[in-house]
Parts: C-alpha cells; structure tokens; sequence
C-alpha cells in the first residue's frame, strides 16, 4: 500500500505573481493528494486502513498559552521550592486506589498490536518513574505484569484474553466504551500480528484478521454499564478502582451517565488519539478534538458536583510538559500517554541497536512506502524498529532495557516541563494550575477551551 498523502487544508486564494504562466491552479476540493486517493480506492476496491492518530490541522494545547507570575503573582523558585505532582486515581469506591508519583501514565496498548519487547520497555519505564501502564486488548502477557508494578486491565467489547483470575492482579479496571481514535468503532489486528501466541492468548486462529465488536455484547445502556462494574467491583473485592474509557463525542452526557453509573475514574479520549490499526476515515472524521474534550469533561463532573469524588483523566495526541499542565489546568487530574512513548521508544527512528551496533532501517521503511518520521504503518506487522510487531527478527531489533531508558528520559522530562510551568505560575502543586492561568491564541481555541482570548476579557459563546 502507498503512502497515504495529507489531506487537503483551507488555503487563500493564491496571489496573481503565485498563478504559474500556464493558467493551472490547485483545485481546493480535488487537489493531487485527493486524486490519488480517489484513484488508490478505484484500484483497490477499499478504503485505507493505518495506525497512528488524526493527522488533519486541528485546534490543540498549542493553541493555548499560560499567564505566568511576575507582580501580582509571585512565581516559586525551581531550585528552593517544592512542586507537588503525587496524583490519586479511584479514590470514590476502591479500598486500595491508585497512588502515582505523576500525573502522567501510559495508555492501553495491546500485545499483538506492541511486541512483547515494547510491553516490557513501557512497563519498565513507568514502575522506574511511578506510575501505571495499561494492558490493552487481548488480556495481560506474563512480561507485561511483571514489569509494572502499577497495571490498569483493560476490559473491552471483544473480551480477546478476558481472564478472572488475570483481572484479580491487576491493580485497577478500565472499562473501553470507545476510543479517540475510532469513537463508535471496533478494533482491528491484522492477521500479519496475529502470531501463534497472540491467537492463544485470544482464542483465535493465527494470521487471520481479527476485528473487535464496536460495542459491548452485554449491554445496551448505562444501566446495564452499572451492573458491569458493580460485578467487577465484586469480582475483585471493591479493592481496584473502575475507570470508564470513553472516546471523546457526545461528552458532556456521556461522562455524566459514566458517573451514574458508577465509575470512580473517567478517561476521555480526543480524536488525536492512536491506534494500531483502524478506517483512515475513522481517524480523520469522526470525535471531537482533545482541547474541547477535557474542558466538557471537566465541567459535567462540575454540574453533578462529583469534580472531587471523581478523577478525569485524558487522552490524545498529549506530548509535552506544556500539554500535560494545560490539561491539568482545564481540569483533568492526569493524563494518558500512547504515542509519545512509542516515539521515545523508538517509533520512526532512522536507526535500531543490536548487538551494540547502530544499524541504518531506512531501507525497510521505504520497502513499506514510507520514510523514518513518516511512518504510520504500524497495522502491517512489519516494523521497522521491532516496537509494532510479533516478528521474531524485527523484535530483536529493540533492546527493551535500552528502549525503557529513553523512555525514562523521556517521562522525566515531561515531569520537569510540568513543574517549571506550575512554579512560574506560582503553584505548589500541579493539581492548583486552573483555566485562569491560561488564555487563547485564537478565537477557535478560546471558544473551544472556554478561557479568553489572549489580551482580551472575552470568551466566545458565553453571555457578557
């Protein structure tokens, strides 16, 4: 399959000087990269399927910047002055809720989609800095669990590895209603992933492909949602908190119907979200960006006065230190990180370690039509780096205590960008950043994330 081209973005009319001498334009609704789609699916007969997330110009954290201490807030001193980032998830119900060194875990990403290399890397990495990561579809693999110390099981509409006694390990529950990436969509893991022991783990035949179910097959509303969790809380003892994924779409409803439900913590997920493997269309086209996602979030649990019983935490296309304390002060208690992990690990690096040698992948990126830094082609098993694949040989291109290094550096990093930004706002703690440190480089951002355009008193859509 070719590389698939961005897709097509507004542009102003070109000048009269930009128009070449032959009189040909770029048409705005069929430019080149939409031609070629078109003429990819007559071809092909189907529609693209790829991973990573949305790749469309979206309104985002970028949009957004803080209004740090000088006078008429005094900033705290890095070097003196402690910032707090310990982070509490479950608090409402569970006997034993999730205790965090940060505000910042690592989201569910299956084995079978991720080697067993990169479950151990990330496993690793979140344990060395204190925090959880999240098991993913197709239940929990033996390396997984014994590298994290703190690991959130996920239970999804496929039940793919859906084990009791695995359940009974973990440390808390995540039910996936949805996810940013595909809101109203299944999973997918194409048969090139499904190895011998991924298909046993699931129950399937290997190198067949498999698609999830886009809704749980044992309920049909929130309270047959309620009854779910009330028997995972009993299956476990009421010990392990119960998060409610959802993909973020109709948020305001959903989060307040997740509440009602029961659930002690509720992750939403924006459509910068990514994923293995799903529809392009899906990635492009359906949810609602993270940006307005966590400020909805934040205030439904406001309106039903459960913002200190319940914890927010979101997801999608979240990177840096900035991105994490603007979440935060929108109003979530932590954040999920899927991509950016990858990416430390290893993910569309030019060059992979073995055996202490650098060696050069360019050359199986271009194999699957792409180049290091360009590559979204996590669905065909055939990773370059040994990260998205079940590969022998391309796994044993990814040293998994090396990789958890990086990915160490990384989240440390991400922890000193949150604080620094806190102190500057003269915050002892993380969790005391608020929408009024903030304001809106565009009009879009500041209706969208409900806090006022920069150098103004104005927020879009709201009453003066």
């Amino acid at each position: 399959m070719t590389e698939m081209l961005p897709r097509p973005t507004a542009r102003a009319e070109p000048a009269a000087d930009e128009i070449p001498a032959d009189g040909r334009r770029r048409s705005h609704t069929f430019p080149p990269e939409s031609i070629a789609q078109i003429q990819r699916m007559a071809e092909e007969g189907h529609y693209e399927i790829r991973g990573w997330g949305a790749k469309r110009a979206l309104p985002s954290f970028d949009d957004l910047t803080f209004l740090t201490a000088s006078i008429s807030r005094y900033p705290l001193e890095g070097y003196r002055e402690k910032c707090e980032t310990r982070t509490v998830l479950g608090s409402r119900f569970a006997s034993k809720p999730i205790e965090l060194d940060i505000p910042i875990t690592i989201a569910g990403m299956s084995f079978g989609s991720l080697s067993a290399a990169a479950k151990t890397a990330l496993g690793t990495a979140a344990t060395a800095v204190g925090t959880s990561t999240t098991t993913g579809d197709g239940g929990m693999s033996t390396e997984e669990r014994a590298a994290s110390q703190l690991l959130v099981y996920q239970c999804l509409p496929s039940r793919y590895g859906f084990n009791l006694a695995d359940l009974r390990k973990a440390d808390a529950i995540e039910i996936v209603v949805g996810q940013g990436a595909k809101p109203g969509g299944g999973g997918m893991l194409l048969g090139q992933k499904v190895s011998d022991r991924v298909a046993g783990m699931r129950t399937l035949p290997p190198g067949v492909d498999q698609r999830s179910a886009s809704r749980h097959p044992d309920w049909v509303g929130p309270d047959d949602l309620r009854i779910k969790i009330e028997e995972l809380r009993e299956a476990t003892s009421w010990e392990k908190p119960v998060y409610v994924k959802l993909g973020a779409t109709r948020v305001t409803n959903d989060v307040k119907l997740a509440v009602a439900a029961g659930a002690d913590v509720v992750v939403v997920d924006g459509m910068q979200g990514g994923t293995g493997a799903t529809q392009d269309v899906f990635l492009e086209n359906a949810g609602i960006p993270t940006l307005p996602a966590v400020r909805q979030a934040a205030a439904a649990l406001r309106e039903i006065e459960m913002e200190d019983q319940v914890q927010l935490v979101v997801s999608g296309g979240i990177r840096s230190g900035s991105d994490v304390a603007k979440a935060l002060a929108l109003g979530a208690d932590a954040v999920s990180l899927g991509v950016a992990p990858l990416v430390a690990l290893g993910c569309n690096s030019r060059t992979y370690q073995r055996d202490g040698i650098s060696h050069d992948a360019t050359e199986d990126y271009r194999a699957l039509g792409t180049e290091p830094g360009h590559c979204h082609k996590m669905h065909t098993g055939q990773c370059p780096v040994g990260i998205a694949t079940q590969d022998p040989e391309l796994e044993a291109r990814l040293d998994a205590a090396a990789g958890a290094r990086r990915v160490i550096n990384y989240l440390k990093s991400v922890t000193m960008e949150l604080t620094t930004l806190a102190r500057a706002c003269g915050k002892s703690d993380v969790h005391n950043l608020e929408p009024e440190d903030l304001v809106a480089l565009t009009v879009e951002a500041a209706a969208m994330a409900g806090v006022p355009l920069a150098g103004t008193n104005w927020i879009p859509g709201e009453q003066r």
